[in-house]
Formats: structure tokens, C-alpha cells, sequence
């Protein structure tokens, strides 16, 4: 199966149905474990964007657009010292163990999408929301974690807030590495930006979750960037662009390569 017939199968229902304005698309690059010998990536939902944020029906909905699993969000954050996190409540975290299980479904990712607004290189508190997310990553069986450096910590507008970011994703990442798990990180550099960051961070817990979308509205050669990091610094790849156009139909992504 190749991965531009996956694509085709999760998409099918949608053109059906109309159930979601709008689905993006992960798809699991570490080999490791995930693999399969007929299928090297898998394709997985988000379910801020099936707009169920850490809702049950995003499991079920995963099931129904024909995914291999979803990625599942930790909750807002706000002014809050850590997320509004239902998954740390046992009755909670089981059925969505259970409905995965059931479905034979993968919870492949969790979410720290509330750092999109709240600053991450700036707030006083954020090794709670770091080891709540762990703790639930390790309660579930869950080894990679996304978190977005947002608007605030563009380190591109904003280079001043580069020592806050390499100090604690420093942190970040030694937590990570002692519990066994991957922290993805999504940031405003290049390609080479992100080799050097992640020299500096030094953490092979911390890599880089890649968004097609932020080389593509650079004008940068997406197909060069990729190759620039690798395979061993990227944990996953976000695969987005413009809400315009479907995927497979998208001028500017050539999925094959």
C-alpha cells in the first residue's frame, strides 16, 4: 500500500458524509515499533481539528474516515499553571484506553496545542504542564508529544527569547529522555535553523514534529527541508497546508516525494 492510496482511503468518507470542515493529517516516521513491512508510515487524525478535543467521538470518527489512529489533545491552557487535562482521571483515561482497543486504534500522540497562544519560553510555570503531559503519556502508552513554540516564542520575529527556549526545552528534554518518551517540537526555522536549535538543545528526546505548511508559505523547497533534517530529528510530520484544497489535490505537495 503506498502512501498516496492511504491517503485516498481516509478521505473517502469525507466526501460522503461532510462530517469535519477539516482534517490534518500526521503521519508516524519513526520506524521503530510503528512500522510494518507493507506499510511504512501510518496515517493518524488529530482531534483538535476533528473538532473533539479530547472528546471520545474522535476515537469513533478516527474508526469511520478509516485512520490508523488519532492524536489525542491535552487541553486548554490559558492562565493556568497546567492543562485542563481530563485524562489524568482514571475512569476518563480507560475509556479512551478502552474505545482504542476496541477499535484497534493507536493513540499515537498527545497535544500541547495550548502552547499555540501561551508562551512557552515566558511563563514563570511550565514544568508542571511538561510533567503532566509525560504522566499522562506514560499512563497511556503514549511516546511522542507535540509542542508548538506558537507566536510568542517565534524564534525567527523573535530571536531575543532564544536562551528562555534552549534552557527549557533543556529541561523538557531530560524529563522526557528519564521517562522514555519524545517531545516534538514545531517552530518558525528552516531547516538548517532547526539542526542547529536542536545541537544546542542537545536532547535526544526532543526533535522536530514537521508541518508541511510552514516551508510552503515561507517558499522554501519542503522536499529540501525534509532531507535537511532527516529521519533521526523528526518524530512526526504534520501534513497541512491551505484549508482550500484537499490534500491529494494540492498543487504544491507532491506526496509520493
Amino acid at each position: 500500500m503506498n502512501t498516496q492510496t492511504f491517503l485516498l482511503r481516509g478521505f473517502a468518507p469525507l466526501w460522503q458524509k461532510k462530517t469535519v470542515a477539516a482534517i490534518v493529517f500526521v503521519l508516524l516516521i519513526q520506524a521503530g515499533s510503528f512500522a510494518q513491512e507493507t506499510q511504512r508510515y501510518k496515517i493518524g487524525l488529530i482531534d483538535l481539528m476533528l473538532l473533539k478535543r479530547q472528546k471520545l467521538g474522535a476515537i469513533t470518527l478516527t474508526k469511520q474516515i478509516g485512520a490508523d489512529g488519532v492524536e489525542v489533545d491535552m487541553g486548554g491552557l490559558g492562565t493556568r499553571p497546567t492543562f485542563d487535562n481530563q485524562l489524568l482521571t482514571d475512569s476518563v483515561r480507560e475509556q479512551f484506553l478502552s474505545k482504542a482497543k476496541e477499535l484497534n486504534l493507536e493513540i499515537f500522540s498527545l497535544a500541547m496545542t495550548g502552547y499555540y497562544a501561551q508562551s512557552f519560553c515566558g511563563r514563570t510555570e511550565y514544568v508542571q504542564s511538561i510533567q503532566d503531559c509525560i504522566k499522562t503519556m506514560q499512563l497511556m502508552h503514549v511516546k511522542v508529544a507535540f509542542l508548538p513554540l506558537g507566536v510568542q516564542c517565534d524564534l525567527r520575529k523573535n530571536p531575543e527569547v532564544r536562551d528562555s527556549v534552549v534552557a527549557r526545552l533543556k529541561v523538557a528534554g531530560k524529563m522526557a529522555q528519564e521517562a522514555g518518551v519524545v517531545i516534538g517540537i514545531e517552530t518558525a526555522l528552516d531547516a538548517e535553523g532547526e539542526v542547529k536549535l536542536l545541537k544546542e538543545i542537545g536532547s535526544p528526546a526532543i526533535k522536530i514534529y514537521f508541518n508541511f505548511s510552514n516551508p510552503l508559505k515561507e517558499g522554501r523547497d519542503l522536499y529540501k527541508e525534509l532531507t535537511t533534517l532527516g529521519k533521526d530529528r523528526i518524530c512526526m510530520i504534520h501534513c497541512t497546508n491551505k484549508d482550500s484544497v484537499w490534500l491529494q489535490n494540492d498543487p504544491q505537495i507532491d506526496m509520493k516525494k
